[in-house]
């Protein structure tokens, strides 16, 4: 006797499947990030100023969040559908091959403009994938678990942030240690992309292993399921629909900042070591991998909202102090500067999932919840490198980049303020009823 239940199983099968490929598909995401802000710049817009052609580098990088909202709604529509098991092996199968062609792409010394045009339309076939994964690996994770800890059970998903970036971050760290930095910028950078082909066959293999959704199999038998989700979506969930994207703003560019901008700020406005930065969002994001579940089982006990509104307040507040403490250049001052930064963001993200899963209806929850996910990350983290980066350049200091992370995080606040607490919530059962009805 094991003492586990055939449902406890399931949900642990699902959860790793959930986060495997959850983590899969941010590393490759996150992996052309980190490129966009260490070697892009110099391979493909090597005639321009190296801050130009970072910013040149990072607007490639935001075109994978506009397809992303393209990808949520696509995938939402057949999750919504017809399931969403299916829909996230797909999404995982386009996100691994795009990411590996990238790492076989020519750059501007060998094929010229072409280079960076082909770039970017893998940039943007990444974000159609990642669009489409989001929603469906959180759904799967909270609609196999109990009610009461819906909160923990999402948040595992969302692990996959930290380890893909992780992951991404660990393996240009390696390269960059082991190769001199002629040999990293010739072929070293490859590496860590052509890896992703192997990787995604390990993903597909477990996704391929799990059940679809009880709940959306129950929507199903009621023969309930939304004939138009994106128009139906608009039509009974627009406040909850504005309220996610609200919530989702400050969060997105607090950790684009934390995570990803640093790279950028540290290398090349501080003039320090590729790997200075890079330790510190390893050592972060391994803090995270314990602090978003944590903060997810919380939201369980005391509530979605409090936990998110403690993150959003908290990094408002450490902004100023993550960068004065940058700007020191002192090694341990920039790792405490990420790992407290990319602990507020953990109390924000670890509820989030669970948060705006439960403001939609089963039935439109994969459209619902990933349109809210998708398009605040093109307000938010598509725009904050780059914004970041202008800001600096214009005014030679990072507080107008604080600023900036600010007022997003304001606006955080104020959709929390207008958010019904979900916890405990049980949305589906007028909608399902009048879904049925007609």
């Amino acid at each position: 006797m094991t003492g586990i239940s055939p449902q406890t199983s399931s949900l642990r099968r699902v959860v790793v499947a959930s986060l495997v490929g959850t983590s899969l598909e941010w590393y490759d995401f996150f992996l052309y990030g980190s490129a966009a802000a260490l070697v892009f710049n110099k391979l493909f817009f090597p005639t321009f100023d190296p801050m130009v052609g970072t910013l040149l580098a990072f607007t490639t990088y935001a075109v994978g969040f506009v397809a992303r909202p393209v990808g949520g709604a696509i995938a939402g529509h057949f999750g919504d559908r017809v399931g969403r098991k299916n829909v996230l092996v797909a999404t995982l199968l386009l996100m691994g091959v795009s990411t590996f062609l990238v790492g076989v792409l020519p750059t501007y010394g060998a094929i010229g403009v072409a280079a960076p045009i082909v770039l970017v339309a893998l940039r943007f076939l990444q974000g159609l994938g990642l669009g489409g994964e989001w929603g469906g690996a959180v759904l799967m994770s909270l609609e196999h678990g109990p009610a009461a800890r819906r909160g923990l059970a999402a948040s595992w998903p969302q692990v996959g942030v930290p380890m893909g970036n992780l992951l991404a971050a660990a393996v240009l760290w390696l390269m960059s240690r082991l190769l001199p930095n002629q040999d990293f910028l010739a072929w070293g950078w490859r590496v860590p992309f052509l890896l992703s082909g192997a990787l995604i066959a390990v993903g597909l293999w477990i996704r391929l292993g799990i059940s679809e959704s009880p709940l959306f199999v129950e929507v199903e038998k009621r023969e309930a399921t939304a004939r138009r989700p994106i128009v139906d979506v608009f039509r009974e969930h627009p406040r909850e629909l504005l309220v996610a994207i609200g919530a989702r703003i400050g969060t997105d560019v607090a950790f684009y900042t934390f995570s990803l901008f640093i790279l950028a700020y540290v290398t090349g406005t501080l003039g320090l070591a590729r790997t200075t930065a890079l330790t510190a969002v390893l050592v972060g994001s391994a803090c995270q991998l314990v602090l978003i579940p944590l903060f997810g089982a919380l939201s369980d006990r005391v509530g979605r909202r409090p936990v998110y509104l403690a993150g959003a307040i908290g990094a408002g507040l450490w902004v100023f102090a993550f960068f004065a403490l940058l700007d020191t250049k002192s090694f341990a001052a920039i790792v405490l500067a990420t790992v407290v930064a990319l602990g507020f963001h953990a109390a924000m993200y670890g509820p989030q999932a669970a948060f705006v899963a439960e403001l939609f209806a089963t039935r439109l929850r994969y459209t619902g919840a990933s349109l809210g996910y998708q398009i605040a990350g093109v307000l938010g983290g598509a725009l904050a490198p780059i914004i970041s980066i202008a800001l600096v350049r214009r005014y030679h200091s990072p507080l107008a980049v604080c600023l900036y992370v600010v007022a997003a995080l304001v606006l955080t606040v104020v959709a929390l303020a207008f958010a019904p607490e979900t916890r405990g919530a049980e949305p589906d059962a007028e909608p399902l009823e009048s879904a049925a009805s007609r």
